[in-house]
């Protein structure tokens, strides 16, 4: 099984949770998901390129894409990704951010105190 097939269960569960937040109208503000992914994605390259260049950490040629980030295989990037997507999506589902029931019925008023 490749590294790619291995990540496909999880960015689809990410997919299924985040398009039912989006049609429950309950989605994260996505301007800050993106600007988390942004920063996410910069400190996975980092890091990954630290973890693969010692060598703690080793990946199959033959498994991967062959698309890397500087030496860390893409394949890599998927978790902090999903990661980045379905904790606010479960958040705002669940009743706790922005978007959520419970965060509306806190809010004050938009004329008032």
């Amino acid at each position: 099984m490749t590294y790619i097939l291995l990540n496909l269960p999880f960015l689809a569960t990410v997919a299924v949770v985040a398009l039912g937040a989006v049609l429950a109208r309950r989605a994260p503000v996505w301007r800050a998901v993106a600007l988390t992914a942004a920063a996410v994605i910069v400190l996975t390259a980092v890091f990954d390129n630290v973890l693969v260049g010692t060598g703690i950490v080793d990946y199959d040629t033959a498994l991967i894409i062959g698309a890397r980030v500087g030496i860390a295989p893409v394949e890599d990037f998927a978790y902090a990704i999903a990661a980045v997507v379905l904790l606010p999506c479960l958040w705002t589902l669940l009743g706790r951010g922005p978007g959520s029931v419970r965060a509306a019925r806190t809010r004050p008023p938009a004329g008032g105190r």
